[in-house]
């Protein structure tokens, strides 16, 4: 059913959201045993008899794990439980090798919290955080032809799952809600943020209900959308579906389905199950989880400064604009190259710009790791010698790709200043050459110069690309403006 959009007049309807969201933790090793979280290894090779399932096998908790849970839950304001407690969840399916999962049920790690979404007409949405629990993964099903194979690197993984009332009315604010929450988890250190490799996932369940009625319509969930913008059209073209079959005297059922992003439809998978049918009870084989107050301190007390509050010390402590202070900020460690390279000495402004301009294209991210083209202190070292006139802010740019280049061939420490000598670039600021200089391009430019003279002040920028021209971009840009005027304003009579 190929619907686009909701006419809002003619269906008037209240659409209602609520998402539960996935993030995998960001340990080096799974929940209960010590095999690698490593993406992308050969199947069944980070498998061991714990995360198997093998019997007799028992259980130990990450404590790393537990430390980057409940840090998901401070930088979304949900409130620590002291203590929590693991349960089972029975059902069956072949990446399951148990034939349950452990996670939390009546007993979660935080309840409580929010995030704050912008509304597309301006102004703000509080939509708040029902819970947070802690839970391993299943396996993975690898469906080849007719065969279906099963790899268990991922069964053990350590997730939070983040479950949001329903407080959102359409996939756009869905969408927001996402990136904002991907956004905290990201620069908080507990998840890699990558959708593509399932390292933060979302269902989302929709219903609709006549516009201003209390009770909520039939809840239909969608199942692993792994992309912001499919999130948005999937929940649009569901509650669209929801609303013609009401409209056409139907009826909706509880159940699951899915997104097919090329023909843009979703489709039913299997009847919604419930909480009774997972059959939960504790997991006999761990103790309760009990956080004490140190633990929760230090938690707090390690807890990096969020992508938000970065931006607003870029804005109003260091002068950035807006948008540079929303690009710094896209990634934790392109801002902590940035604040790197200004607690070495840059201007911020000009950083930022030159960061935005030349660096970021160079720049290589994967998860929470990246790498840089340049350090941090050379990159500081060059501006350098923009900002005190040495070299040109053109001459800047050739640097910084020889320094690049020489990086890039293993040279692991380049001297920026001794290169830049050495490629002789150095400003042209000598009063008396640059003054000839610019004479004489003034003198070899007659007729520009008297159009110039004649009203023409847009042939101002011919004389300065000429004098750049001439010096090969090393005369000082500001002192060369100040001459030409001087030189273009003069009376005929004292003109060259």
């Amino acid at each position: 059913m190929g619907v686009a959009t909701i006419d809002e007049e003619r269906r008037p309807y209240d659409v209602v959201v609520g998402l539960e969201v996935h993030a995998q933790l960001a340990t080096r090793t799974k929940l209960f045993c010590s095999c690698e979280t490593t993406f992308g290894a050969p199947p069944n090779t980070h498998v061991c008899p714990v995360c198997a399932g093998h019997p007799g096998t028992l259980p130990v908790p990450n404590a790393e794990a537990v430390r980057l849970a409940v840090r998901a839950c401070l930088t979304v304001g949900t409130e620590v439980s002291k203590t929590s407690r693991f349960s089972r969840k029975n059902y069956f399916y072949p990446d399951l090798p148990k034939g349950y999962q452990i996670s939390q049920f009546d007993e979660p790690l935080g309840k409580g919290g929010a995030i704050v979404v912008p509304l597309e007409g301006g102004g703000t949405k509080v939509a708040r955080i029902e819970r947070i629990h802690m839970e391993e993964d299943a396996g993975k099903n690898v469906h080849e032809g007719r065969e279906s194979l099963v790899d268990l690197n991922r069964a053990g993984t350590p997730l939070v799952e983040i479950v949001g009332r329903p407080d959102l009315s359409s996939g756009r604010e869905a969408a927001e809600y996402l990136r904002i929450l991907r956004d905290a988890l990201v620069f908080a250190g507990v998840n890699d943020g990558n959708l593509e490799e399932g390292s933060f996932r979302c269902d989302a369940n929709v219903s609709v209900k006549p516009r201003g009625e209390e009770k909520l319509g039939t809840r239909v969930e969608l199942k692993n959308i792994n992309s912001f913008k499919f999130v948005e059209r999937a929940i649009t073209i569901e509650a669209a579906r929801q609303i013609e079959v009401l409209e056409g005297g139907g009826r909706l059922v509880a159940e699951t389905r899915g997104w097919d992003e090329k023909n843009e439809t979703t489709f039913s998978m299997r009847e919604k199950e419930t909480a009774q049918d997972y059959r939960y009870f504790p997991e006999p084989d761990l103790l309760p989880l009990v956080i004490d107050e140190a633990f929760l301190a230090e938690a707090r007390a390690s807890l990096p400064e969020g992508s938000a509050s970065k931006r607003a010390r870029y804005t109003e402590s260091l002068g950035l604009t807006p948008y540079a202070a929303e690009v710094l900020t896209q990634h934790p460690k392109v801002a902590a190259y940035f604040e790197e390279a200004v607690a070495l000495g840059a201007d911020p402004v000009a950083l930022g710009n030159f960061v935005q301009a030349e660096v970021l294209a160079d720049v290589t991210t994967h998860g929470l790791d990246a790498t840089f083209p340049i350090p941090a202190r050379a990159l500081s070292e060059l501006l350098s010698l923009v900002k005190d006139g040495t070299i040109s802010g053109k001459q800047g740019k050739e640097l910084y790709r020889e320094v690049k280049t020489r990086v890039g061939g293993g040279e692991g420490s380049v001297d920026v200043r001794a290169l830049a000598e050495s490629l002789g670039m150095r400003q042209l600021t000598d009063e008396t050459a640059l003054r000839a200089l610019c004479e004489k391009v003034v003198a070899e430019a007659a007729k520009q110069r008297d159009d110039y003279r004649r009203g023409k002040k847009g042939l101002f920028g011919f004389f300065v690309g000429q004098v750049m021209k001439a010096s090969q971009g090393k005369a000082n840009p500001k002192r060369t403006n100040e001459i030409l005027t001087e030189i273009l304003e003069a009376s005929a009579e004292g003109a060259p």
